[in-house]
């Protein structure tokens, strides 16, 4: 167990206390305690870089702690009413096509690259941003509207799917080029 992987499982444990704090209507705390976890997720990369210290656990738990992060924040931002579930129902689809996008091209046993999208990247920001922003405006009165709140769940919305798109046509691709 190094510490890059050690970040990981602790962003993994924290997802339940998210959760449970959210469902206290505790938003102060499940802010500092999201906000812990993402500060997990960039230190975790930063030192398993810096000291070269990737692993093949690693490289699995890191995704799955970030997607257990977001769609366990998204699924419950969404039952409390806090965000549109709309959004929640985008945001799971985008990411059940994208793991039966891997497992069909794994079955048909096409080769790929899991390499991320610009899109994706930029999807991962809005999606963070959004349950950040959700949890400040539930959590203090930062001043704003909720306006604002809605409209980076639909700018959220937009990128989620773009993303989805981007990686089914990169699957389809993959499956005619190895026709």
């Amino acid at each position: 167990m190094n510490v890059p992987n050690f970040l990981s499982l602790l962003r993994i444990i924290l997802v339940p206390v998210i959760i449970i704090f959210l469902i206290q209507e505790s938003y102060k705390n499940a802010l500092i305690t999201f906000a812990i976890a993402g500060l997990t997720d960039v230190f975790d990369g930063i030192i398993a870089r810096a000291f070269k210290s990737q692993t093949k656990i690693g490289a699995f738990i890191d995704p799955l702690a970030d997607k257990l992060l977001v769609v366990s924040s998204f699924i419950a931002l969404s039952i409390l009413g806090l965000i549109p579930a709309w959004l929640t129902v985008i945001v799971i689809t985008r990411d059940l096509i994208i793991t039966g996008g891997i497992l069909i091209l794994s079955l048909m046993s096409v080769s790929f690259e899991m390499k991320p999208a610009v899109v994706s990247k930029i999807t991962t920001v809005f999606q963070v941003s959004t349950i950040l922003l959700t949890l400040l405006y539930y959590s203090i009165d930062p001043g704003i509207s909720y306006k604002w709140i809605l409209l980076i769940c639909w700018a959220t919305a937009i990128f989620t799917v773009a993303s989805g798109a981007v990686y089914i046509t990169r699957g389809i691709n993959y499956i005619n080029r190895s026709s």
